[in-house]
């Protein structure tokens, strides 16, 4: 089976938001710094375009998890693959996403997370599929944009490891 990318959001209309973002997350940050925790692989296109957006002061660490593979639908079954490299106790914590779906990897994570006691918790997608969750107690603090339930890649987002260095957002389409 053969695909095509047709562009569904353009480069500079995902910039001009990531920006947007990163202005948004700096005022409800004043004074404090914001520990983003970016969930590979997809998510670290995302998070460095962020993070040089956001003029609080930044640290960074990384989670991988896993329920895809090389499926276009999650398995439902999350498995952590990379852990923090750093205790997170106290922290103003962001976890970094490149999209959410049926919330399980996030609420998987939440839980996890929220028991290593952070300061605070929010979460950060740049895509966001609210018609697909499952898991309806995962709350997106802050969201690039919302979309349709169409399969996507681009920006960090791949169809079985091809497509994440696309500069903007791109539907898969199956021929």
């Amino acid at each position: 089976m053969a695909e095509t990318v047709r562009v569904l959001v353009e480069e500079e209309e995902v910039d001009k938001r990531i920006r947007d973002l990163g202005e948004q997350i700096s005022k409800d940050y004043e004074g404090k710094e914001v520990h983003l925790i970016c969930v590979l692989k997809g998510g670290v296109f995302f998070m460095c375009e962020l993070a040089k957006r956001i003029t609080v002061p930044v640290t960074m660490d990384f989670m991988q998890c896993s329920s895809y593979g090389a499926e276009t639908k999650s398995s439902g079954i999350v498995k952590i693959v990379k852990d923090l490299d750093e205790n997170i106790e106290g922290k103003e914590v962001i976890i970094i996403e490149d999209i959410i779906d049926s919330g399980n990897t996030l609420s998987y994570l939440i839980e996890i997370l929220g028991k290593r006691k952070p300061a605070s918790l929010r979460l950060c997608t740049l895509l966001d599929k609210p018609s697909r969750r499952v898991h309806h107690e995962v709350k997106v603090d802050y969201t690039c944009f919302q979309i349709e339930d169409l399969f996507v890649v681009g920006y960090g987002l791949d169809y079985a490891q091809k497509y994440r260095n696309l500069p903007y957002i791109g539907v898969v389409e199956f021929h």
